[in-house]
């Protein structure tokens, strides 16, 4: 893809990793104006283009294939076992220079950056203003971060060439290969609040949070892209928050087996000498293989059995629970554990390949609570939720930010299959609740009725 210095970038950086040299020749480049220079063609960042290397030979079938789809395809050039990057243009060389000295051996900053440690500062959730769980679900569903977003997405073409199966809204959106029974999920992340308290932490996150979404809706996760949006690098703190959110990110694609194939960084980014907390995005792409009937969050119907996958350890710093409700914003982010997050991943993909699975929801931003509402508001049928018999907070239950999990609607007819093989794989689930008609209910504690709770959902904006 040809982004930031244009043919220039994207030559280089094919033939440094293929250990080869490229030769260009100019006049074959398609170019809007007349008269255009070799050193405007090379650095020009003219958008939708892209660089292919075609086996030699192939040259016709991949004409036809552009021809085809009404795209410009011409050859400008073959790679060479120089290892130089050779220009030419009216018959004449009019620039030769080693790869190597525009890649590998380039010149690097060594910005001075500071790590960020983990806070010692303790939040002392007692002395808090006391709120049930129903008020504090209600002032988190009708904030701008968590109220209904479907009057920005309906605003938009999401059906190009009818191929879309699942729309955004659900943790991925689902769009089918043409004419095929395959398709590919997609899903965006980010998680500045998380980062800003502890980077290393939140590009961890970011990454798992991604992981998961393409899992909830029966896709296996391939790789991701990045945008990278930070402050001032010259810093040493904001370029300590960049250092740590990478080796974040790093740690998780590793341990996921979830590589990068793409990205971009942006800095400098703050208003009046103030610096935008560090906000790395993750895209990330899966495939599912045989796509019959989409999975998404939305529950399916009446008398099915709720399970929670993953342990809940209530942790509430740096939670939406805490910042809607009490304005704070302190705390460190919940700890990530890899190996969970990937043996419990692969279970749920394990039982939604079985077709056990009829929605599914991660649990990341809001908690237990909050995912349950958007999976009840979703499928327009309610629930019923039990309280653990062991408890030793509601809101550190309900609105706790722990990693690594999932909320699964089974039918009963299935319940006893799916926790054998969770057992089978040494996963912690909870059986929480069942689905029911008309009403979000938390035992004892909530009883909304659906039309009131989508009300809540889409306060925000009816009242903007």
């Amino acid at each position: 893809d040809m982004g930031a210095a244009g043919l220039t970038s994207s030559s280089v950086e094919m033939a440094s990793k293929g250990s080869l040299g490229i030769e260009l020749n100019l006049d074959k480049v398609p170019c809007r104006e007349e008269n255009m220079t070799p050193y405007e063609m090379m650095l020009s960042e003219s958008q939708e283009r892209m660089l292919i290397i075609l086996e030699d030979g192939k040259q016709d079938r991949a004409r036809r294939i552009f021809d085809k789809w009404d795209l410009d395809f011409v050859v400008i050039g073959k790679t060479t076992n120089s290892e130089n990057l050779t220009l030419k243009y009216n018959n004449e060389i009019k620039g030769e220079i080693p790869i190597d000295a525009l890649s590998s051996k380039a010149p690097l900053y060594d910005r001075e950056w500071v790590k960020k440690k983990l806070s010692d500062k303790k939040i002392n959730t007692k002395r808090l203003k006391k709120l049930s769980l129903e008020e504090a679900l209600i002032k988190i569903l009708s904030s701008p971060n968590h109220s209904n977003k479907s009057w920005i997405t309906s605003q938009y073409d999401q059906m190009v060439m009818c191929d879309t199966v699942l729309k955004s809204g659900s943790d991925a959106a689902i769009i089918r290969i043409h004419n095929k029974d395959k398709a590919i999920a997609v899903s965006v992340d980010s998680s500045a609040n998380y980062c800003k308290s502890h980077p290393f932490t939140g590009g961890k996150q970011i990454v798992c949070e991604n992981w998961r979404n393409l899992i909830s809706v029966g896709a296996k996760p391939l790789a991701i892209t990045n945008c990278l949006n930070f402050g001032n690098p010259e810093n040493k703190e904001i370029m300590g928050e960049f250092a740590e959110c990478l080796e974040g990110i790093k740690e998780s694609c590793n341990f996921l087996d979830y590589p990068v194939v793409s990205g971009n960084v942006s800095f400098y980014n703050g208003t009046n000498k103030k610096n935008i907390f560090p906000t790395p995005v993750i895209g990330g792409v899966g495939l599912i293989n045989k796509l019959v009937k989409p999975l998404c969050h939305n529950i399916q119907k009446e008398n099915t059995t709720i399970l929670l996958i993953g342990k809940t350890f209530g942790h509430l710093g740096q939670s939406c629970f805490l910042k809607e409700n009490y304005s704070i914003t302190d705390g460190n982010p919940p700890e990530i554990n890899l190996l969970n997050e990937k043996n419990n991943g692969e279970a749920v993909l394990d039982l939604i390949k079985k077709n056990f699975v009829l929605a599914a929801h991660d649990v990341s931003s809001g908690g237990l609570l909050l995912a349950l509402s958007e999976m009840s508001l979703g499928g327009n049928i309610g629930v019923k939720i039990f309280k653990p018999k062991k408890l030793r907070s509601l809101n550190e239950y309900f609105f706790g930010e722990d990693q690594g999990r999932y909320i699964l609607e089974i039918d009963n007819i299935n319940i006893s299959k799916v926790e054998k093989i969770l057992k089978s794989k040494n996963i912690y689930y909870e059986n929480i609740g069942i689905s029911q008609k008309k009403y979000f209910e938390v035992e004892g504690e909530i009883k909304i009725d659906l039309n009131v709770l989508f009300n809540i959902n889409n306060k925000w904006y009816n009242t903007y």
